[in-house]
């Protein structure tokens, strides 16, 4: 284990060697002793983990080193041991980022011994969580959760890509269950912000009511109910992303307040004054068009253009060709590995039903059909049977609107188009009609 370095400033000799030997007894500190500024800050390039700073040098001033150290490395913790007391001068430094003021006495060296103990427990749990956020961004390398090797899935990649470059705004759009909240998480975490916070809303599940506290928090007694003070996902989100999810259904009064604070980069929580500075990444989703939204006066136009940035379209699964194949077989070991099972594979038969179903519920829905299936098979392999589809697309909702023959047939004609990316000769094909008859549909704009 690296050694933990103490740097000990102090022109009293026998005093600074006093502290030296008492924080030495612990064999996991390594410490030095500088008697004068100068010194000490020649050396400063050793990076130590912890200073103990006389405030009064013969060469310099504690306010003098304390800015220098500051420069150097503003988080390196710094202890101030004084000659005397002197509160005014203890309170200015503890604003300047000090971690703790001391005043020479008898029991200097037991307090500095515990204020080293704090700093390294404080620094251990920092490194555990860096390195937690560290593999959490390996597991959202968006190559490797994202699956798939589909025309369509591949120019979300590459869009990816981009977005991660920089910190421009991006919004996701898509079916529900296309994975739009995978591909924040996967930008977020392979960007320069992976190690600062993640924070999610789902603007749906929030009650109207309370949707302003949820965004920016409040302050206690701000209304009825409010005991204390509540921090806001604006604000926890500080340094990090913002991912606002199913941002169409935002009432418009909530859409005045998310703009001020995108633009300003600033907002009041709810019940307070004072103005609270975020610099936070924003992505949004939503499975509507917005631009619609704005056409029907349900979104703002100004809001819109902030938020755009970067658009990402996620292409729903019936659009992704053997991708489907590919999540299957991947839903399905992973849910082998989580449950102790032996590995499954996936028969012809069970390969052929699935590329043939359009799954209104995208990937959401094919790994739960997967799981389902998973747990049906006798046997180490999946067949056609296990697999079972709880679609609410049924036929039977097709016809509970009554329509002319004319009208269902432009119906089918157009989901074919969708499902087979408007591959008019694939289509004819599948619905064995005339290629003729589409491409004249499509030019008197019937479909």
């Amino acid at each position: 284990m690296e050694a933990f370095k103490i740097f000990i400033v102090e022109d009293d000799e026998l005093y600074g060697a006093m502290l030296k030997h008492h924080l030495s007894l612990n064999p996991d500190n390594e410490v030095f002793h500088y008697t004068n500024a100068g010194d000490f800050l020649k050396n400063l390039y050793k990076n130590p983990s912890l200073i103990s700073l006389d405030y009064r040098l013969p060469d310099m001033t504690g306010m003098e080193v304390l800015k220098r150290i500051k420069e150097f490395d503003k988080d390196l913790p710094v202890i101030i041991v004084s000659g005397q007391e002197d509160v005014n001068t203890a309170v200015e430094l503890l604003k300047k980022g000090v971690y703790d003021y001391f005043v020479k006495d008898d029991e200097t060296k037991n307090r500095l011994w515990n204020a080293v103990k704090k700093v390294k427990e404080h620094l251990e749990l920092k490194n555990e969580l860096d390195e937690l956020k560290e593999e959490i961004g390996k597991k959202y390398e968006f190559n490797k959760v994202i699956k798939g090797n589909s025309p369509a899935i591949k120019k979300v990649f590459t869009l990816i890509e981009k977005a991660i470059k920089s910190n421009i705004s991006v919004s996701i759009t898509g079916e529900t269950g296309t994975g739009k909240e995978l591909v924040a998480k996967a930008i977020h975490y392979s960007s320069s912000k992976a190690k600062k916070p993640f924070v999610a809303i789902n603007v749906s599940a929030v009650p109207k009511e309370l949707i302003e506290s949820e965004m920016f928090g409040h302050e206690k007694g701000a209304f009825t109910g409010a005991t204390t003070r509540k921090i806001g996902k604006f604000e926890l989100a500080h340094g990090g992303t913002l991912f606002l999810d199913e941002i169409a259904e935002m009432d418009l009064n909530m859409q005045t307040k998310l703009l001020r604070a995108v633009q300003e980069k600033e907002f009041n929580r709810v019940g307070g004054n004072d103005l609270i500075k975020v610099d936070c990444r924003i992505i949004i989703a939503t499975n509507k068009n917005l631009a619609e939204e704005v056409n029907n006066e349900n979104f703002r136009e100004d809001l819109y253009y902030r938020l755009l940035g970067l658009p990402i379209e996620l292409p729903p699964l019936r659009q992704r060709g053997n991708d489907i194949l590919l999540l299957a077989k991947f839903f399905v070991d992973d849910f082998c590995a989580e449950n102790n099972m032996e590995k499954l594979s996936i028969s012809p038969s069970a390969q052929n039903k699935l590329m043939k179903y359009p799954f209104p519920g995208n990937v959401r829905e094919l790994k739960a059909v997967m799981e389902l299936a998973a747990v049906m098979t006798n046997n180490n392999m999946i067949e056609e049977d296990d697999i079972s589809f709880k679609s609410t697309n049924t036929v039977s909702d097709f016809l509970l609107e009554e329509s002319t023959l004319q009208d269902y047939t432009r119906k089918i004609i157009r989901y074919y188009l969708e499902k087979y990316n408007n591959n008019v000769l694939t289509v004819a094909k599948k619905l064995d009609v005339g290629k003729s008859t589409i491409y004249r549909m499509l030019k008197n704009n019937e479909i």
